[in-house]
């Protein structure tokens, strides 16, 4: 046998070896993870194994805080992920994050109304003009909303 068929067949037993190696590396791994427990309880917190065999907290929102949440409750949360970041995550881990965004939700409807009703009566629109130019009546209001609700999306705390 020459001196390089040599060197080939010992690469390739080296090779073997690695592989048998990593093999068993991989394979005891794989058992450990399947020991692995599904839920675990930490410090009163709760932790779900996950599919790539890591633990992540079972946040739930507390009872009874399941509100729904409007537009302008998901834009004050957008809000708050990119510009207040630590408030954002103190209310999400407090468990308070769904009732304050929808209480924000409410306060800007009920603001949103408001501004309304004053330009309705700046600009002079009343139940008459409602009843004998209905088309001209629609428009103004539809108006007012969309100016009230384009400052809205250019700065999220406008009615905040």
């Amino acid at each position: 046998m020459s001196e390089s068929e040599y060197m080939y067949v010992a690469v390739k037993e080296l090779e073997v070896t690695i592989d048998i190696y990593v093999w068993n590396i991989v394979e005891r791994w794989m058992k450990a993870m399947e020991k692995l427990e599904k839920v675990i309880v930490e410090n009163g917190i709760t932790y779900v194994l996950g599919a790539d065999n890591l633990y992540y907290p079972d946040l739930r929102l507390p009872k009874g805080t399941d509100y729904p949440i409007g537009k302008f409750g998901y834009m004050r949360c957008e809000h708050l992920k990119k510009f207040k970041h630590g408030y954002y995550m103190e209310l999400l881990l407090d468990g308070k994050l769904n009732e304050y965004l929808h209480d924000v939700d409410e306060e800007c409807h009920e603001m949103l109304d408001r501004i309304v009703e004053q330009m309705k009566k700046k600009q002079g629109l009343t139940e008459k003009l409602k009843a004998e130019n209905q088309m001209l009546w629609v428009r103004k209001i539809k108006t007012f909303g969309f100016v009230v609700k384009s400052k809205l999306r250019r700065n999220p705390n406008f009615l905040l």
